[in-house]
């Protein structure tokens, strides 16, 4: 459905005037940062294990067509490392990218001014390992802290749905 919108060129892949056409892949639309960032067109979600932007859709949208909402909706333009990964995948991401996934990554402290507190680890400050009372954050730690930011998205209201879609519409054959 997504690239059915569209519009369509002629493209010779092998140079031999032989050509074909297909959806012009190249065109990318944003969303405007003061529509993105009005809370009140959004709910907050989190993401689940075995949640996929088409089971989302699902859910929110009563069709899985609308993933791309989702996915434009959050600025993911990789659909699988812009997604958090299952255990199985994160497990084996962590274990492929780091020799050992337990050492450490980097020292951190919490501020003293300003937010001093979060769930969302805005409030820790990265300093090096002689600064006093900087604690240890493990490769493996921070991978993880990378998926849970992943795991919270905004999802479009429902009711402003159509007015979306016709608007990526308009734009994406400009």
């Amino acid at each position: 459905m997504y690239f059915s919108k569209f519009p369509k060129i002629a493209y010779d892949i092998d140079k031999t005037k032989n050509y074909k056409v297909v959806a012009d892949i190249f065109r990318r639309i944003k969303i405007r940062d003061k529509i993105l960032d009005n809370v009140s067109l959004y709910m907050k979600y989190q993401i689940q294990s075995g949640d996929t932007p088409e089971t989302i859709s699902f859910k929110h949208f009563g069709t899985p067509l609308y993933h791309w909402v989702i996915l434009i909706t959050n600025n993911i333009t990789d659909r699988f490392y812009g997604w958090p990964l299952d255990e199985v995948a994160f497990e084996k991401y962590v274990n492929d990218k780091y020799t050992n996934p337990l050492g450490t990554h980097h020292y951190e402290v919490a501020q003293s001014s300003g937010k001093t507190s979060s769930s969302d680890y805005s409030h820790l400050i990265q300093v090096d390992s002689s600064t006093s009372g900087a604690t240890v954050v493990t490769n493996y730690e921070y991978e993880r802290r990378l998926q849970d930011e992943k795991r919270e998205i905004k999802l479009l209201d429902k009711k402003y749905l159509a007015a979306f879609v016709r608007e990526f519409d308009k734009l994406v054959k400009l």
